[in-house]
């Protein structure tokens, strides 16, 4: 999903509304985008198309996915000063809350590696409606999974799918429906239901708020084919023993909808 000239036009009216005369300014500017704190970097991408339909020239100083130090430029523009300064808060904010989801990704990743194995840390579709491309590139940046961009990206058989159709017809009315290229993703509660998916042909196993003991004994009993995902209110700090526990995958609503923003500065230039 990449930005388009679309989105940045989009964000742009809902910024600057129909009289903005704030940043009615003459003259010619330059500036930069610097980070305030240390963080993993995303979103400079989505912020350079904001400044190309703007007219304004723009030149990314870092790559998704680098970590940098305060003070590290990450974007420089140059153009008329009404428009550096019309493009300054959508783009700020695009790469602060872009790069504090990169940033707690990179986190749960190096945290998941210590604990030995290689555990996947996924995102989930708790995304922003209008911004799930740029928090699910963020992802990406900070070595995270994006897990399915869409709901058609991979079927899921949930709790109230479920509780209407009983877990094995809820699975099979999935299989008869789905392409033969599409994964099927059912949510758990027990072991014996883990068992159940798995035997009614569950490609991977969502254990919902379970602990880190019931995702361990899940994977003990299942095939090592079909994959362990642990979900439901997990943090960072408990990553690693999630992934102590064999989960193959841990998915977390956390990084995307409540990762706090990294803190950046747009500067004119003297």
């Amino acid at each position: 999903m990449p930005v388009t000239r679309a989105d940045a036009e989009r964000w742009l009216r809902e910024d600057l509304g129909h009289d903005d005369v704030t940043n009615d300014l003459p003259g010619e500017s330059a500036a930069r985008l610097v980070a305030k704190e240390r963080g993993v970097v995303a979103g400079v991408d989505a912020a350079e198309v904001v400044f190309d339909v703007l007219g304004v020239g723009v030149e990314a100083h870092v790559e998704a996915g680098e970590s940098v130090d305060a003070g590290a430029v990450l974007l420089a523009v140059e153009g008329a000063t009404r428009d550096v300064l019309r493009g300054e808060r959508v783009a700020t904010n695009l790469v602060g809350h872009a790069s504090g989801i990169a940033t707690r990704t990179r986190d749960a990743v190096e945290r998941a590696r210590e604990a030995g194995g290689d555990t996947a840390i996924a995102a989930t579709r708790k995304t922003t409606p209008g911004l799930r491309g740029v928090e699910k590139r963020a992802v990406r940046a900070g070595g995270g999974d994006t897990h399915r961009l869409d709901a058609s990206h991979m079927a899921m058989v949930k709790d109230n799918h479920v509780a209407a159709f009983g877990l094995e017809d809820a699975v099979e009315r999935v299989r008869e429906r789905a392409s033969f290229a599409t994964r099927i993703d059912v949510e758990v509660e027990t072991v014996s239901e883990a068992e159940r998916a798995a035997d009614a042909g569950a490609d991977v196993v969502l254990v919902d708020n379970a602990t880190p003991e019931a995702v361990r004994a899940t994977r003990e009993r299942l095939e090592s084919s079909v994959l362990v995902e642990a979900s439901g209110g997990i943090g960072v700090a408990d990553v690693p023993a999630y992934a102590a526990a064999g989960a193959d995958v841990v998915s977390m609503g956390a990084l995307t909808h409540s990762a706090p923003p990294l803190d950046c500065s747009f500067r004119l230039l003297e």
